[in-house]
């Protein structure tokens, strides 16, 4: 078994005040014994409205902000999934990436499927990413990286769970609105059992976002689901749950890729 610390927040715009909620937060996951601390999208700042804003708060993945929470995971001896507005070869991406125990950025993914949809246009401000990661070890077991509206098209997660993946982490930013709440949760479940693999899913919270952060396992059970409110929530993560799962449920094995591809 292992332990999976789930932070809900409402970024500010002011990058620093951020990083050290952050800090904060992997502090209190440690001491409550999460081998991993999974956050939102958007955990840098608030979400720009600009390419231009965009740009002035991106950085590399080896720049300041992801160094310090790299540290903090060094400290700790305890994994991170977390977020950054990435500027890579001119453009800026959003990219969530994997802290190893030792500090070390052990792998990352630029959001693939921007979110341009009820009256948001993310391609405004983002660049897309050009293709799927492959899933990491971690403590958790093989995992697989997504951000939130990617959540949307099973196609994502399905692809990670036959290259592998056991858990699917979604750091998210879902807007809150009419049936949000409900397509969130529903997404998240669908995920979790069509795949046979626990949903981790980091979620901001506050007037703009739905929060209810969660933790689904393999069978589409609600183990985490965080409310409204900011906090630290701490779900486990039982490995033989996904081998049983899929042995109940062979969906992975039984697909027909004769007929669809």
């Amino acid at each position: 078994m292992s332990r999976v610390a789930v932070v809900q927040m409402t970024a500010a715009p002011d990058k620093a005040r951020n990083l050290r909620h952050i800090l904060r937060c992997m502090d209190e996951a440690a001491s409550r014994g999460a081998s991993l601390c999974a956050f939102p999208e958007f955990m840098m700042a608030s979400p720009p409205g600009t390419a231009r804003e965009a740009a002035e708060l991106a950085e590399p993945l080896d720049g300041p902000f992801v160094s310090e929470v790299s540290r903090a995971a060094r400290e700790h001896r305890m994994e991170a999934v977390g977020t950054a507005y990435e500027l890579a070869g001119g453009r800026v991406y959003d990219t969530s990436f994997l802290v190893s125990r030792s500090g070390r950025v052990a792998g990352s993914y630029r959001k693939t499927h921007l979110y341009d949809a009820l009256g948001v246009r993310e391609s405004a401000v983002f660049s897309a990413g050009p293709r799927l990661p492959s899933p990491r070890a971690s403590s958790l077991g093989k995992l697989g990286m997504l951000i939130c509206y990617d959540l949307r098209f099973p196609e994502v997660s399905r692809a990670l769970a036959c290259s592998g993946a056991r858990v699917l982490v979604a750091p998210s930013a879902w807007f809150s609105g009419p049936m949000k709440r409900e397509h969130w949760r529903a997404m998240n479940a669908a995920r979790a059992l069509e795949n046979g693999c626990y949903v981790v899913a980091p979620n901001q919270s506050g007037r703009r976002f739905c929060g209810c952060s969660a933790v689904v396992d393999p069978m589409g059970r609600s183990l985490l689901d965080m409310g409204r409110g900011p906090g630290v929530g701490v779900a486990e993560i039982d490995p033989g749950s996904v081998r049983r799962a899929r042995r109940a449920l062979p969906l992975l094995r039984a697909r027909r890729t004769d007929l669809y591809r």
